[in-house]
């Protein structure tokens, strides 16, 4: 008893390939990925691939301006991210609730709840 298996590529896959060999020479890609995943990062490359390559820069070969994010969530944090959302200026916060109370008082607001 004999078995034979066949395995046909689809276009798809021909096309992937050669997505693969033309427009991914010089991307970097994690070695430590699956061959699964590394299958399925190549097909949504594919799929988007007028979004990452065009003629002039193919994936993982931009020649526009490098970045270098260093993201620090360490305290201490960074005093931008201290602040409160909305900085409270006692000035600004006494001429709002003046407000509040005239527009109180014309009728457009009412009070509703315990405060």
């Amino acid at each position: 008893m004999t078995t034979q298996i066949s395995i046909v590529s689809s276009n798809k896959d021909t096309h992937n390939n050669e997505f693969e060999s033309n427009k991914l020479v010089e991307a970097q890609i994690n070695p430590s990925l699956s061959p699964q995943m590394r299958h399925e990062l190549f097909n949504v490359l594919y799929t988007y691939k007028n979004a990452f390559v065009s003629h002039n820069e193919p994936l993982g070969a931009i020649k526009r301006d490098e970045v270098d994010i260093t993201l620090n969530i360490d305290r201490p944090y960074p005093p931008v991210l201290r602040r409160p959302a909305y900085p409270e200026i006692p000035r600004a916060r006494e001429a709002l609730e003046n407000h509040i109370q005239y527009l109180i008082q014309l009728g457009v607001l009412r009070k509703e709840g315990h405060y």
